[in-house]
Formats: structure tokens, sequence, C-alpha cells
């Protein structure tokens, strides 16, 4: 029997079919498609349920029309059309926050780490990475944004407001949004074709400065040859020194604050083209207190990653064994914390190495309204600059999604595209935040502000190694700070 007929499941004695047409179904709001072939003989006709799959499945793309003949087509034709991406749907609303958002063991028997075979792909986020590598996203580093959202909310109990934020501020700018696909690391043809007259490569997370960006922990430069996804032990001796010298053995808000520091000081000094304006700004942040945030274990609770749990996610992205997730859904709103040790103001070097100059039109990191806006008007529009079609529908969709991350800080919606319809209500996909979490009002704010902590002196633990190096200026703020969540 050939590879058609084997696929839908039609009986041997038939012989060759001469006619097939496709009718697909979907439910609102679901992700999964119900797709039915009517397919004929000389003299018989039968109806056969074909598959149930996900939408747009990663193959060559088919642009066949949802209910038509297949009549005429050749072999491999019929083979492609049945394998293939199908037509457009519209990308489904990413998921509001976790029913249990509490501490839970998550390096469990359902989630194995696997190392990536060949073919899986693994990009500079440490963090997607161990998500790839334990099975909560697809293990061969393509995957859908709203999964993304989610998986990062079940395996870190990351905030479901910040797991929106970043995943779609990446998924805008490197992902195929028609296709709602997007590659971890480096470009893929398994996150379909790219757009016609568009100047996006739709590259994946290794694309530079349009959310990858300079001055990474653990990564290099991009200007320093190209490769921002694999570990960089030199680096990571950074990352260990400054954790002994101002986190007293644990990598915590000081540490971070002065890494961060260091690594923007690096980069000023010796990269003539770096630059760290938004959304780089932002994830630089978000890169250094995420960590802390988010890899500490749960049971833990304290602020204070140990070096060789940061050595696990960092370099084999893998949880540590038995590690267990946030003790609450965590933001990144501590990351003002960071920026408070030594502000640095969005810009980059202008002509070569120690020309850095501040950005006045760039948004500052607490301007999270300011960021969405910037990255929509100004980096997204340069890459999607005149959409038309399924491409605008797509990108109309996922501007809203996006901005539903930051419409709860009072954040005022935009539409550079057209505005956003549902087909039924219009209605906004946003959700309140943790809802066993009690904040203060500000207006309409409902956040409140973050102010500089007190920083006490504070002896290193016990088990502590030797500092690296004991022959360097004081601090701008030693010793332990206790994380915060605004969740």
């Amino acid at each position: 029997m050939n590879s058609v007929e084997s696929f839908l499941g039609i009986p041997a004695d038939w012989g060759d079919i001469r006619q097939c047409s496709r009718l697909t179904l979907q439910k609102p709001g679901a992700r999964d498609t119900q797709t039915l072939f009517f397919c004929k003989n000389r003299s018989k006709t039968q109806g056969i349920k074909g598959c149930l799959a996900r939408v747009a499945l990663a193959a060559p793309v088919a642009a066949f029309p949802a209910h038509g003949s297949l009549a005429g087509l050749s072999r491999q034709e019929l083979d492609a059309a049945m394998s293939g991406f199908g037509e457009y749907t519209r990308p489904p609303p990413p998921p509001g926050p976790l029913e249990y958002g509490g501490v839970k063991l998550v390096n469990d028997a359902d989630h194995p780490f696997i190392a990536p075979g060949p073919g899986d792909i693994r990009g500079p986020c440490p963090a997607l990475n161990t998500l790839a590598n334990h099975g909560y996203i697809s293990r061969n580093g393509i995957e859908s944004p709203s999964n993304i959202v989610h998986a990062a909310m079940e395996g870190f109990n990351m905030n479901n407001d910040l797991a929106k934020f970043t995943c779609y501020a990446a998924f805008v700018v490197n992902g195929n949004l028609v296709t709602d696909l997007v590659s971890i690391g480096e470009k893929s043809a398994k996150t379909g074709p790219d757009p016609l007259d568009q100047p996006a490569t739709i590259g994946g997370l290794n694309t530079h400065n349009v959310f990858e960006g300079d001055s990474s922990m653990t990564r290099a430069d991009f200007y320093d040859g190209g490769d921002v996804e694999t570990f960089n032990e030199t680096l990571f001796q950074g990352f260990l020194e400054y954790s002994y010298r101002f986190g007293g053995g644990r990598y915590n808000l000081t540490a971070a604050g002065e890494y961060r520091y260091k690594r923007t000081q690096d980069g000023i000094e010796t990269n003539p083209t770096f630059t760290i304006v938004a959304p780089r700004l932002f994830s630089a942040y978000s890169e250094s207190v995420n960590p802390i945030n988010l890899w500490v274990d749960g049971r833990q609770d304290d602020g204070q990653l140990r070096l060789d749990h940061a050595r696990s996610f960092f370099e084999a992205a893998r949880f540590p064994d038995d590690f267990h997730r946030a003790a609450r859904p965590m933001s990144a709103d501590n990351e003002a914390v960071v920026l408070s040790i030594h502000p640095i103001e969005p810009g980059a070097n202008i002509a070569g190495v120690n020309t850095y100059t501040v950005d006045r039109n760039a948004p500052k990191l607490n301007d999270k309204c300011g960021i969405f806006e910037y990255h929509v008007n100004h980096t997204l529009r340069t890459l999607y600059p005149n959409p038309t079609g399924d491409l605008l529908d797509a990108i109309r969709a996922n501007i809203h999604y996006f901005y539903t991350s930051v419409q709860a800080r009072g954040c005022s919606e935009i539409f550079p595209y057209g505005r956003f319809e549902d087909g039924e209500s219009n209605a906004y996909y946003a959700f309140p935040d943790y809802p066993e979490v009690e904040l203060p009002e500000y207006g309409t704010f409902p956040y409140p502000p973050v102010e500089p902590l007190t920083y006490t002196d504070a002896p290193a633990p016990a088990s502590a190694p030797t500092p690296v190096s004991t022959n360097v200026a004081p601090p701008a703020a030693s010793a332990t700070v206790p994380v915060t969540s605004t969740d």
C-alpha cells in the first residue's frame, strides 16, 4: 500500500484512489485540529478520520484550502499535503496563571533529563535549554509561544505576566508568526517558510540585537566570533569569582549587581558594536535576576543560589537532582535592586570601544510600558514594514498577546498595524496575578515600586570556598540581599 493510503487507513482492496478532499475542524480556542478526509476510487466513497494534530506541525508548507479537492496532485504533492503546515489558523492566546503556584518537584519521572540529539536545537537561553532537555517544551527546540509560557510557569514557577512578556517579546521578532513556531536557537526550516517581501529573517533566538544581545553572563558577545549559544567557561569563572567576592559563596542580588556592571564595562571596553537598549536592556537584567528567582530550590527560598546548581543550569541545562521549583510565582521586578547598585542608562558604543553614548529616546529599565511600545513600534515595525493577509492577522494577534503582559501595569494598548479583533467580543486575554498574593494598590499601577534595600554585612557560610581574590575595592553593596517577589 502506498504512503497516502496507509496514512489515511484506506482498505488495501480499494485500489488506487482517484480523489480526496479534506475538511479541517477546530473548536474555538482549541490548539488541536481534527482533519477528515473524504476519498473515493472508481465506485466507492469513504470518509476517513485522518489525524488529530497540533496546528502548524513542523514540515514543509502546503498551501491547501481547508475544504477543497486534492485531485490531480502527484503522489509527492499528496504526501506533502498530508504532512504540511496546512492552512493558516490564528495563534491561540497565552495561558493564564497555574492553578497551583507553590513548591513542586519538577525534576521528576515524567520529565527526565535527555541530552539533545542530532538535529535538536539549543540556544543562548539556559532556562529554555533546560526546559527542552527535560521535555517541558519540545525536545527538538521548536515550540509555540503559548507552550513556552506554560512551560516557564510549570517548570520554574515564573509569574504569568513575566512569562508572557519575555516569551512574546522574543517571539514577535524571532519566530514565525504565521505558523506560530520559534526556534530556541538557530534558524530552522522546521518553523516554516519565511514571509515574502519582509526584512524579518525568522532567525530563532540566536538572532543578534533583536532580543539576544551583548554582555551575557556566560555567553560571548556576537562580535567575538558570532557564537552566542555555547557555554563560556571563562565567563563562568568570572561569575564564580564575583559570587565569592560579593555573595559569600552564593549568587545573590549583590553579586548580580556587581557582575552585571562588570559585564557591561567589558562590553564598552572591548566590543566596538556594544549595545544595550530595549529589548536587550530588559533581557540583560532579567538574565541577572532570574537565576536568583527561578533557580533557587523552592524549599530553600532564600535568594541565595548554590554555585553547583548555577553550573548545572548554565552549562548542562539540567535541573539539579530532586530540584523543586520556586515557592511562589516569581517576577523579575527585583532587577531594580540590581540596577540601583550601579545605575546604567540605555545606550551603545557609537564610534568604537569606549564611546558609550546614552540613547535618550530608548526606554529605561523600569519603564515596562515604554519597552513594550518601543519594541513594537521600533523593532517589530522595522522587521515587518508592510505585512498583509495572514501575516498581518498574526502580527495583530501577537502584539495583543504581548500587550496582556503589561496590561495590569496600566499600559495603553497600541495598534500600529490596526486593531486586533478576535471575531467575537475583542475581549482581552489578561489574567490577574496569583490570587493568594495581596499587593497594595498604587493608583492604576498594582505593583508597589521597588525601593533600594538596606544592605547588611553577613558572614559567608562556613562551607564557602576561599574567595578567589581579596585585593579588590570595597563593593558598592556587600553580603546578602533577600530576593523579592511581587506576586
